[in-house]
């Protein structure tokens, strides 16, 4: 996996966003707003219950750029984890060096966009608008329902099972 770019102003509200960009000489230092930061999105990755473990999240405010190590069971846990990292806000890019334990195939990403559904990225991917539900589950529990999906989400979108 590389490192996966995402839209600033997308995203959970997880910490305030503006207060990650700067410090004044009364307020917190960048560095303690970094590790607030970090700590909020490794609690975000754990109430997702993924199966990950050894979560270590390093968060760089003034460029949004989030590094995460740890273990994940499956390839798509991981991958999970990167759309947990970056679908929030003030993140722009994340660089996920987790290790999996059972490797398999990466997926493609689609950066959701004004008018998308999940039927319209399942035909565009697999040529099949029936297949939504495949592209709903890969990206569950961050997505609750089908259609709701919001400009600058990023989706997980796995091959086929053949």
């Amino acid at each position: 996996m590389g490192l996966f770019s995402f839209i600033k102003e997308a995203g959970e509200k997880l910490f305030g966003g503006k207060d990650a960009q700067a410090s004044t000489a009364t307020a917190p230092t960048q560095a303690e707003l970094n590790d607030k930061a970090g700590k909020a999105i490794e609690a975000y990755i754990a109430s997702q219950n993924l199966g990950v473990s050894d979560v270590q999240v390093h968060f760089e405010g003034p460029e949004g750029k989030v590094t995460v190590k740890g273990t994940a069971p499956t390839q798509a846990a991981k991958e999970k984890v990167t759309l947990c990292c970056g679908n929030v806000a003030s993140v722009t890019s994340v660089d996920n060096q987790m290790s999996v334990t059972n490797p398999e195939p990466e997926a493609q990403y689609h950066d959701v966009v004004r008018g998308d559904t999940l039927s319209a990225i399942a035909k565009k991917f697999y040529g099949d608008a029936n297949k939504y539900p495949v592209i709903f589950e890969a990206n569950k529990p961050m997505l609750t329902h089908p259609d709701k999906i919001y400009p600058g989400q990023k989706l997980r979108i796995p091959p086929l099972a053949k």
